[in-house]
């Protein structure tokens, strides 16, 4: 497809206005906020109401198994390789036949995200730094999101880590209910990540107080009033 066909269809599809926003933090500026979030590994999760799955084999991803990435996330086959030859704590979850379907990544250093955002990401003694976690759309909305942040803290308590931190994009509304789902905190901290021209990026930390996040928490029940007899 021609860019301008694409460029068409996208304007039927999503309107005018949406397309020349596209555009311009494309190709001109765009700025997106990764808003730092903590969490103990021991506290228990709160009760959730996601769907069970069918089960999956949990392997820790290295360079010789990273071909399990094939069929469902191609392109980071060689991605995966690198990560895991870095030394960072990877797992992958194979269905029946061998495919990779979801993975989370977790480093006990400073963290150069070259793959993405390209900046660091500093980790402090006891932490581990939590990236990259991801599912094909089939295990959307099942307890597979909580199952391998789980599993993975469990693996990094072991390597001596007693704290999980990551960032999550501040427009990234699923991640952001995920994440208070688990019950993680804010830091009150932003990486500001800028880039100019498609080309060019600049990197920017600032801080807040209070919560950015209290208008996606779900309301408390009020209490009912017991009826007088």
């Amino acid at each position: 497809m021609s860019i301008l066909k694409k460029l068409s269809e996208h304007i039927r599809q999503k309107g005018l206005r949406a397309t020349l926003g596209k555009i311009w933090k494309h190709y001109v500026f765009s700025h997106q906020e990764l808003i730092w979030m903590e969490r103990d590994l021991v506290t228990p999760i709160p009760p959730h109401k996601l769907r069970p799955y069918t089960p999956l084999r949990l392997e820790t991803i290295t360079a010789q198994n990273a071909i399990a990435f094939g069929k469902h996330f191609g392109d980071r086959v060689g991605t995966m390789a690198e990560l895991a030859n870095e030394g960072h704590t990877g797992h992958m979850y194979l269905n029946e036949d061998g495919d990779a379907v979801a993975f989370i990544w977790g480093s006990k250093r400073n963290y150069h995200d070259r793959h993405y955002y390209g900046c660091w990401f500093p980790v402090k003694a006891g932490e581990f730094f939590e990236f990259g976690g991801e599912q094909i759309r089939a295990y959307w909305g099942t307890t597979l999101s909580v199952d391998f942040q789980l599993n993975l803290w469990k693996a990094m308590a072991d390597q001596g880590c007693n704290k999980v931190v990551d960032v999550c994009e501040y427009h990234n509304i699923p991640a952001l209910k995920l994440h208070i789902r688990m019950g993680y905190k804010e830091q009150g901290r932003i990486m500001n990540v800028y880039e100019l021209f498609g080309r060019w990026r600049l990197y920017r930390e600032t801080r807040y107080s209070g919560s950015r996040l209290d208008a996606l928490r779900k309301p408390t029940p009020a209490p009912v009033a017991a009826e007088a007899t």
